[in-house]
């Protein structure tokens, strides 16, 4: 059968390593799938769902934060600024997250309040919670 070498790291600890068919990213310009061969690409993607499928076909999710992928040579490397499996988000944390985003996001135009940065925040709290609703 064909299959992809993958290795999913966060600055803290690898995730995922293995062989797996696929492998689907939220990318910056729009979601892709990675598949056998797939031509070499080096891109970012977004807040969102990852999803593979391993060689027995089972599917797993995650829902990540945003990062980095490289493909090459049938070989994935996946570099996430963060990443969980649903079952292992804290909805309750994910819940107070998203509240002190609304907050700073509706705070008005305060000098010292990085609305880029909440407003990420918002997105990060959103697909946490949606994906542990998802697959939970």
């Amino acid at each position: 059968m064909k299959q992809l070498v993958i290795e999913i790291v966060t600055p803290s600890k690898i995730i995922y390593s293995g062989n797996v068919e696929s492998c689907s990213v939220p990318g910056t310009s729009g979601a892709f799938q990675v598949l056998f061969n797939h031509a070499a690409i080096l891109s970012t993607f977004e807040v969102g769902e990852i999803k593979i499928v391993d060689m027995q076909g089972k599917t797993i999710h995650y829902a990540t934060g945003g990062g980095t992928i490289e493909v090459l040579d049938n070989k994935i490397l996946l570099l996430a600024e963060s990443i969980e499996n649903p079952e292992d988000i804290d909805v309750n944390r994910a819940e107070k997250s998203l509240e002190r985003a609304k907050e700073r996001l509706s705070g008005g135009q305060k000098p010292d309040i990085d609305f880029a940065r909440a407003e990420l925040a918002l997105h990060r709290a959103l697909n946490r919670i949606n994906m542990n609703k998802k697959y939970m």
